[in-house]
Formats: C-alpha cells, sequence, structure tokens
C-alpha cells in the first residue's frame, strides 16, 4: 500500500471531546452486537445473520439519505471503495464473528477482536506519515494490549470454543484491521462518511444475500421469524449507526485512534454478557478493562501531527 502524500493543508486535529464521544457511541453499540448475535446463534445461520444485518443496516442508511435529499445509488467512484468496505468491514467478518459465536462466548470472542488496534497502528506507522508512533501512543498500545492478555487469561476456551471458532475471531480481526486502513486511501472526493457507511452495509448485504441463498437457500432466513426483535437491534443500533460514526471517526481521527474501539468492545460484550446471559465475571477480567481503559486514554490523547516520530 503506498504512503498518502499530504494534501495542502494539513487537517485540523480533532478535539479530545470528539474522539471521546464517537468512541463511546461505537464501543457501546458495537459492544451490543455481540449479545444480539449470541441470542440468534445456533438457530440462525452465520451467513443469514450477516446477509440480514448488511440489508436492515442498508435499508436505514438508504432512508436517511432521501432524507437528505441525496441518491442512495452509487456513483462510479464509489463503486470499488463501497465494494472493498462491504467485504472488509461488512459480510466477511460479520459471517466469520457469527460462526465463532455458535462456540465461543461472547466476551472472550470480543476480547480476541481486542487485538486489532496493536496491528493497525503498526502498520498505519508505515503507511500515514501523520500515524507515526510516539512514546506515549507506543505506550498506550501496549498498555491496552497487556489489558487484553489479562482478559483473556487462562480460560480463553470457555463456552466450548474451537480452534475454528478462535481463528474465525482473528480472520475478522484482521479484516477489520484491513477496513479501518483502506478507508484512510479513499479520496475525499469519495470519502463521505455517511455515503461510506451506506456502501459498506448496501454491498454486505448484498454479497451475504446472495452466498446465503446459494450455499444454504431460501430456508436459511426462516429462524429469523422467532428472532426479530435481536436482529432489528443488531441491524439498525448496532450496525448502521455505529459504521457511520466509525466512519466519520477515522476521516477527522485516523485509524489508530478509531481502532481503539477494539479495545472498548469487548468491555462492554463482557458487561452485556454478564447481565443477559449470565456469564462469569473475574477480578482478571476488572482488573484487564481497567488496564484497556487507561491504554485508551493515552493513545486517544496523544497529539497528532505531520512528521511526528
Amino acid at each position: 500500500m503506498a504512503i498518502i502524500a499530504p494534501e495542502a493543508a494539513p487537517p485540523q486535529e480533532p478535539s479530545r471531546s470528539f474522539i471521546a464521544v464517537n468512541l463511546a457511541m461505537c464501543s457501546l453499540l458495537w459492544g451490543s452486537s455481540y449479545l444480539f448475535i449470541k441470542l440468534m446463534s445456533g438457530e440462525v445461520s452465520a451467513l443469514a445473520i450477516a446477509a440480514s444485518r448488511g440489508v436492515l443496516g442498508a435499508a436505514v442508511l438508504s432512508l436517511w439519505s432521501l432524507g437528505r435529499g441525496r441518491n442512495p445509488l452509487p456513483r462510479r467512484a464509489e463503486i470499488v471503495p463501497w465494494i472493498m468496505l462491504g467485504t472488509t468491514n461488512g459480510w466477511l467478518p460479520n459471517v466469520l464473528v457469527s460462526y465463532a459465536l455458535v462456540q465461543l462466548a461472547s466476551g472472550p470472542a470480543a476480547m480476541i477482536q481486542a487485538a486489532g488496534p496493536l496491528v493497525t497502528a503498526l502498520v498505519a506507522h508505515l503507511v500515514f506519515s501523520e500515524e507515526r508512533l510516539n512514546r506515549r501512543r507506543l505506550g498506550g498500545i501496549l498498555l491496552g494490549m497487556i489489558g487484553v492478555a489479562l482478559l483473556i487469561g487462562p480460560r480463553l476456551f470457555e463456552g466450548g470454543g474451537t480452534a475454528l471458532s478462535v481463528l474465525a475471531m482473528i480472520g475478522a480481526t484482521l479484516s477489520y484491521t484491513v477496513a479501518n486502513l483502506y478507508v484512510r486511501t479513499v479520496p475525499a472526493a469519495t470519502g463521505d462518511p455517511a455515503r461510506l457507511a451506506l456502501g459498506q452495509q448496501m454491498f454486505s448485504g448484498s454479497i451475504a444475500t446472495i452466498l446465503a441463498l446459494a450455499v444454504v437457500g431460501p430456508t436459511a432466513f426462516a429462524p429469523l421469524r422467532d428472532h426479530l426483535p435481536a436482529m432489528l437491534a443488531l441491524g439498525i443500533f448496532a450496525t448502521a449507526i455505529p459504521v457511520t460514526v466509525f466512519m466519520r471517526l477515522i476521516r477527522a481521527a485516523g485509524p489508530t485512534r478509531a481502532a481503539m474501539t477494539g479495545y472498548l468492545v469487548p468491555t462492554v460484550a463482557v458487561i452485556l454478557g454478564i447481565l443477559v446471559l449470565h456469564e462469569d465475571l473475574e477480578l482478571r477480567q476488572v482488573l484487564g478493562g481497567c488496564i484497556i481503559l487507561a491504554g485508551v486514554f493515552l493513545v486517544t490523547t496523544a497529539p497528532r501531527r505531520l512528521g511526528e516520530t
């Protein structure tokens, strides 16, 4: 991936409150997605969940786009970015996560995904000049990874998890990383956050639906009748809204700090798993969550300047 040439004027540094509010919103909504998927997993296929999630997200964002007087259909220059994001940040990780949650508990599954910010930050350091790792940011990333390791602990495979389910979550994490970095390469003319979110869900839902019909058949969607509340919550509140916010966050704050949602989402998933799914909470999980939050604070409050080393 080529290094992006700096624009004529450096982008304005977003405020700390902007980053904090958007990170919190994405994390709360995305963290709840594990709960909604877990409530359906085992009865609804992974492809059907991914397809329905994408279609619902696309429907909501299309209506919003029409309400703003904009055509929801893609322009020629938007097709490639929409397909790319629909795959790397859409149907592919959605299928992998849904498959993993059939056997993994929601908390440990989200904890695996928390490794994503480290990969994102390291690659972004090599690709984007404004994403250089200074001591503060590197310290925050390493501190966050210590918290992740403490959260995972010796019981990663609780809930009957298998090697395949763990590999599925690792694959989803890598896919999200590619998407986070790719968003920064999209030209400004086709990089409107709302349009990127719309296109991602449109192609995610379309491709996943085709795959579900081809692999499983129309019967794949029959079990959704018994899980409509969870599916609607997943498609609207845990997909359409946070994706839009996340695209805006990446464009404004960069992939390294936007990827910090990967640290916060597990905390939300663990809490919801305890309250709703009655998963156990251990002292190490509490400590790990606190350490992760400290790492997020260090990274998100570090200044981002061109040429920073």
